[in-house]
């Protein structure tokens, strides 16, 4: 580590700290979120404090690209022009895991496992993510339980 830089493994505040962690930014098409979401859920928890199946997803957006000759979109889509650009709508999925190897391995197993793509766009990044003094009985009055507005409305 940079002499003066800090160390976030030692930063430490009343209201909690951070923990070192890989995300995964995994680019799919929205109707599969679940389905991917369930097969890393089968060799991790997606663990975030008291709450597992943490994910976040964005709005649906774009992605493009140009397949080479002997690509898998020149070999099965009829009529395909290699060098052609294509797009197609996609979700961002974010994920993240303990900076482990082994679980790295089986979460990347499981992503490329039930993935549309057979080359998908993963990103993985070193991240540290936060980690709350948790109370689930605070009288803060800005937690949900205290605003008068509770929790936002479910989507599904």
């Amino acid at each position: 580590m940079k002499e003066g830089t800090p160390n976030l493994a030692e930063y430490r505040a009343k209201s909690g700290r951070f923990a070192p962690v890989w995300t995964l930014e995994i680019q799919t098409l929205e109707e599969d979120v679940d389905r991917i979401l369930d097969a890393v859920m089968a060799v991790h928890p997606l663990g975030y404090g008291r709450y597992q199946r943490n994910a976040s997803i964005s709005a649906v957006g774009r992605e493009t690209s140009q397949p080479e000759p002997a690509s898998t979109t020149t070999t099965h889509k009829d009529g395909y022009v290699a060098g052609a650009t294509e797009t197609y709508p996609m979700v961002e999925l974010k994920i993240s895991i303990d900076r482990d190897l082994a679980v790295l391995e089986r979460v990347m197993d499981a992503v490329l496992n039930v993935h549309h793509y057979e080359q998908p766009v993963i990103f993985l990044r070193e991240d540290w993510a936060s980690r709350a003094d948790y109370d689930p009985n605070s009288d803060n009055p800005n937690r949900w339980w205290n605003n008068g507005r509770g929790m936002p409305k479910q989507l599904d």
